[in-house]
């Protein structure tokens, strides 16, 4: 895994990211910053499409089905490939453990389900403030349990992989952790972390980011993080900060970030941490993206998810094909 320092260059950025990032910067500017927000308004403001970036796409062929959690029921929302079923990916969302819902990436995970043949299954955790840490890391646990022993039955495949974007990648990752140390358990094939958060203490990345929005500002992941994990005493926990773990027998793993991300460093060092223990590591940096960027309609994102969807693919191909 090497990093080419020529992707970091300003003129590594293409001008159609150059103009994208430029117009994101500008409406952000324009728009109360999210850590000035309270947390249920601008989810009900995201809802009700009340945003700069227009309402949230539903899809009507997604299944919803409950399943039993820690503290009542736990919402799945089910994708489904239109042909062979090679596997199950538990995509869990990003938002910064505050916002985000299992429902508003259906466009993105149904082409991913399509592409790789998984059966996609994201969850519905519980969000900070109103339930900081561990509630959402134990709604994730729980809906990777309930696959490991539902997913044969319910799917006709035992092939699980595991992935998601920001706070979801930190929370896959937490999933992997937990399910190997509280369960001996090591049923994914595959994890697609994007962009994730591992280091709740803050990389230099974030620290050194400051007030500049482009989806996230050193504030903002402050905030954030806050909500999240309350008492600083306790973000250096591995069950907080996975960077801090012993990642050792873990499954391969495809790491996607943009250069301008103030979660860079997270990837970066995870990344390496990640294939010193052992494990196969994949890492994509992509030149001027942003926090999200794979989220908008840029050639960027287009191979940003072809990629993942290559890498989740091959995973969950069976054997000698």
């Amino acid at each position: 895994m090497q990093i080419d320092p020529l992707l970091f260059r300003p003129e590594a950025i293409d001008p159609a990211t150059r103009a994208a990032n430029e117009q994101i910067e500008k409406l952000m500017a324009e728009a109360p910053p999210l850590h000035h927000q309270e947390p249920a308004a601008i989810r009900a403001a995201r809802e009700s499409g009340d945003t700069p970036f227009g309402p949230i796409v539903k899809l009507d062929h997604a299944e919803v089905r409950t399943i039993p959690g820690p503290a009542g029921d736990l919402t799945l929302r089910i994708l489904r490939p239109p042909a062979e079923v090679r596997g199950v990916y538990l995509h869990i969302h990003g938002g910064g453990w505050t916002l985000g819902s299992e429902d508003a990436q259906d466009v993105m995970l149904d082409e991913l389900a399509k592409a790789t043949g998984a059966v996609v299954v994201s969850v519905r955790y519980r969000l900070a403030p109103e339930h900081p840490h561990p509630a959402g890391p134990d709604d994730c646990e729980a809906a990777a349990l309930w696959l490991l022993e539902n997913s044969a039955a319910e799917f006709g495949t035992e092939r699980l992989a595991i992935g998601g974007e920001s706070a979801g990648a930190h929370l896959s990752a937490v999933t992997i952790l937990r399910l190997r140390d509280r369960h001996r358990a090591t049923p994914f094939c595959a994890a697609n972390l994007v962009y994730g958060a591992y280091d709740l203490t803050l990389t230099p990345s974030v620290r050194g980011w400051g007030e500049r929005i482009l989806v996230l500002s050193t504030p903002i992941i402050e905030w954030f993080t806050g909500l999240f994990v309350p008492e600083p005493s306790r973000r250096a926990d591995p069950d907080v900060s996975p960077l801090y773990a012993d990642l050792r027998g873990l499954p391969p793993a495809l790491f996607t970030v943009g250069t301008l991300d103030p979660l860079l460093d997270d990837s970066l060092f995870m990344a390496g941490r990640w294939e010193a223990a052992g494990n196969g590591a994949e890492l994509a940096v992509y030149p001027g993206g942003i926090h999200g960027f794979n989220l908008f309609p840029l050639p960027l994102a287009e191979g940003a998810h072809q990629r993942c969807q290559a890498f989740l693919g091959a995973a969950l191909r069976p054997r000698g094909r």
